[in-house]
């Protein structure tokens, strides 16, 4: 998420060079899809011992998100919609929430016997036709990557970043309120803290955000996307 922030502070930083304090009115700074999913990539998957892999496909007001999920001798590949309801990153609170407007889909599935086979697809069968409930949130909840509340998927990323200097160094920065789906990219709306912004820039010029520099450059790859296919 520093290497967010800090390209987002970099591309801005010269526009409003005699700006004290931050910036009132809002400004929106979009960012790749591809970029996104490196994000999650590093700050979840890597942070959650059930996930192999996370990302999402984004489009106008709504995203599909792709989990491949590694538990109990099981390898399942899962697909679900998703509305963005909330996103606020600052030094105090690091929290996405989303509203799953789809049913679970089950895409890919390797069992270690036929009784889990029939257990998993019994248990969807139960909540989605007879519940009339989806078994996602639950599931998420139970292993420790979301919180339900209100039927609402809350992903606080504060547990991952609140103990990295580095990031909440960069959240100092920059205030994100806000962000919107379109095509292809995730459109942040925010404030910038250009005190705090150029005070760094004389410093280091955000050369110890963890490398982040480098990992823009020569680690941020295309995630595993599955074919429309």
């Amino acid at each position: 998420m520093p290497t967010l922030l800090s390209n987002i502070a970099k591309r801005i930083r010269q526009v409003y060079q005699k700006a004290e304090g931050f910036i009132e009115e809002e400004r929106e700074f979009p960012v790749s899809q591809v970029f996104l999913n490196a994000t999650f990539q590093r700050y979840v998957t890597d942070n959650v011992k059930i996930l192999e892999d996370l990302h999402a496909d984004l489009h106008d007001d709504w995203l599909r998100l792709y989990a491949t999920l590694n538990v109990k001798g099981m390898h399942l590949v899962l697909s679900v919609d998703l509305k963005l309801i909330q996103m606020e990153l600052n030094k105090d609170m690091q929290l996405i929430v989303f509203e799953q407007i789809s049913n679970t889909q089950v895409i890919e599935a390797q069992y270690p016997s036929w009784l889990y086979k029939i257990g998993v697809k019994s248990a969807l069968f139960f909540y989605q036709k007879i519940l009339k409930k989806d078994p996602l949130g639950m599931i998420l909840e139970k292993f420790e990557v979301v919180t339900v509340k209100d039927e609402l998927l809350h992903l606080d990323l504060n547990r991952w970043l609140g103990k990295n200097r580095s990031i909440i160094d960069a959240l100092n920065k920059v205030h994100v309120n806000h962000a919107e789906l379109r095509e292809a990219e995730l459109v942040v709306i925010g404030n910038v803290n250009l005190t705090a912004l150029f005070s760094k820039f004389r410093e280091d010029r955000f050369d110890d955000w963890d490398d982040d520099d480098d990992y823009i450059d020569s680690e941020v790859t295309p995630i595993k996307q599955k074919n429309d296919d």
